[in-house]
């Protein structure tokens, strides 16, 4: 099977950079993994994404570098598989706020014995090889986000889930549900401590983690602090970004 070269990278101890696609297009996901990130996330949550759609981005991921990763809708367990079948080579669920609902997203990744994971792998086998039944076990990453207040109170039991790769921290969720705004983790308060408890936690339980950051610099700083996985924002907002940079730098050369 092919190797998931994320799982190389974490056992290395080497950072991580994902891209990540809300954008329902092929072609951005196919330009997206030629631009130096070590995998790219299609997010079928708030992204403007659906199955069919998401298919054509991992098939265009697949001709690149990157390691093809979702964000699944819900922690539905034949979503998740199909999802898997499609080709993702990893899946990132919401909103995992204890430790059952931890083991039942990870028995979803996994085919008997041990989790519940249908066999019928289409596209996740072309991808894979002729031995991905024998190696998706194995090569498969399974990564509940930690966003709710709940999950902070059991992140140790979380943590303890057999089979949880990694855990992926959404600090706006996480915000609102602490009672804070999106982006207090740019301030001191409630949400800042949480992620650094969240932080502490996982590296004592030997557990890798990922975060979303609203941009490059969050992401330095994050990788800095000892997370394993950053996402230096998302491809609307990136792209919106540059748009308006070119305006104004266009307006600021046309008036000297």
């Amino acid at each position: 099977m092919r190797e998931n070269r994320l799982k190389r990278l974490l056992a290395n101890g080497e950072a991580i950079t994902n891209a990540w696609l809300s954008i329902p297009s092929s072609y951005l996901a196919e330009g997206a993994g030629h631009q130096g990130f070590d995998s790219v996330t299609v997010d079928l949550q708030h992204g403007m994404i659906g199955f069919e759609t998401a298919v054509t981005m991992l098939q265009a991921i697949s001709a690149t570098p990157a390691v093809p990763l979702v964000r699944a809708p819900s922690n539905d367990a034949e979503a998740i598989m199909h999802l898997l079948d499609a080709g993702a080579y990893g899946v990132i669920c919401p909103m995992i706020s204890t430790p059952d609902q931890a083991a039942h997203f990870v028995a979803a990744c996994r085919y008997p014995p041990v989790g519940n994971r249908s066999f019928g792998p289409a596209r996740g086998k072309l991808y894979g090889g002729p031995d991905y039944f024998d190696a998706a076990n194995e090569e498969i990453l399974a990564v509940p986000m930690i966003e709710t207040a709940e999950a902070l109170e059991n992140i140790d039991a979380i943590l303890a889930v057999p089979g949880v790769d990694m855990i992926y921290v959404g600090p706006n969720d996480l915000a609102l549900d602490l009672g804070e705004r999106p982006g207090a983790e740019l301030d001191t308060g409630a949400t800042t401590d949480a992620i650094a408890h969240i932080l502490s936690r996982a590296k004592a339980a030997d557990v890798a983690t990922g975060i979303f950051c609203g941009d490059a610099a969050l992401a330095k700083k994050r990788l800095s602090e000892g997370f394993d996985l950053v996402t230096p924002g998302n491809d609307f907002n990136l792209l919106m970004n540059a748009m308006s940079d070119a305006v104004a730098t266009s307006t600021e050369r046309s008036s000297t």
